[in-house]
């Protein structure tokens, strides 16, 4: 056997000897609740959406507290870019894409935040404070009062303005807006 091939064979042998009894070592088995953690989507229909309930006047607080560093007060400014305003300029030159102009739907709005923010810890909010800011940067873009409820059923009730600037692909669910 040429040297050559002794040495591809060592590899190969070496090789899969490390694969097998490191295979052995990684992960671990995943359970329902592991799986429970992860399995929060909230699809533009509303299915997924958990119990809870906020307002804008709570959710100011909030905002306060976990948003305004990243993205300015009331939603204005900051680093992060504004969240508030530019609602009907889609079609202008200078178009500013932000919650209330560009959005189709208030649910994926409580997705996004409830996933990903705050930046420095994300997922770390309640459903109670998700549907609080949601409410507020809503409110701030002038689509609900500060008074207005969210909650599962009432979150669905938002109609975004920009929500038919999109071709829908989205299979709507029967009963649902």
């Amino acid at each position: 056997m040429s040297t050559f091939k002794a040495s591809c064979l060592s590899l190969i042998w070496i090789a899969s000897a490390i694969a097998s009894s490191s295979a052995q070592q990684l992960g671990k088995t995943i359970t329902e609740a592991d799986l429970q953690q992860w399995d929060i989507s909230i699809a533009p229909d509303g299915v997924g959406l958990p119990q809870g309930q906020g307002t804008a006047l709570i959710g100011k607080e909030l905002w306060e507290n976990n948003c305004q560093a990243c993205h300015g007060e009331n939603g204005k400014g900051g680093p992060a870019g504004n969240l508030v305003g530019g609602i009907g300029t889609l079609k202008d030159k200078n178009h500013e894409k932000t919650v209330g102009s560009f959005w189709p739907y208030a649910t994926t709005l409580f997705d996004y935040i409830r996933r990903a923010m705050p930046y420095y810890a994300p997922g770390s909010l309640t459903d109670d404070e998700v549907y609080a800011l949601t409410a507020y940067v809503l409110q701030q873009n002038g689509i609900i009062d500060e008074n207005t409820e969210l909650n599962a059923k009432t979150l669905m009730d938002v109609k975004m303005p920009n929500r038919d600037g999109f071709v829908q692909y989205w299979p709507v669910q029967p009963g649902t807006k």
